[in-house]
């Protein structure tokens, strides 16, 4: 477990310090997120980069556990 939350603390430490460089991908502007904006409200469900963000991990995942 201890070995578990390590290797996702280094993962989130990673994604921070490759954040500008993740930011030019436009992940949450994708065709498929949806974005209402009303007065004083703002709703964002970002469908599409959830379900590419989940694809990728899971390509990985499935790589490392080979």
């Amino acid at each position: 477990m201890s070995r578990t939350l390590i290797v996702i603390g280094l993962v989130i430490i990673v994604i921070g310090l490759l954040w500008p460089f993740l930011q030019k991908l436009h992940l949450g502007r994708l065709p498929g997120d949806i974005l209402i904006k009303r007065d004083g409200f703002r709703l964002y469900l970002p469908l599409t980069s959830s379900i590419v963000i989940s694809i990728i991990l899971s390509i990985i995942l499935w790589i490392f556990r080979r």
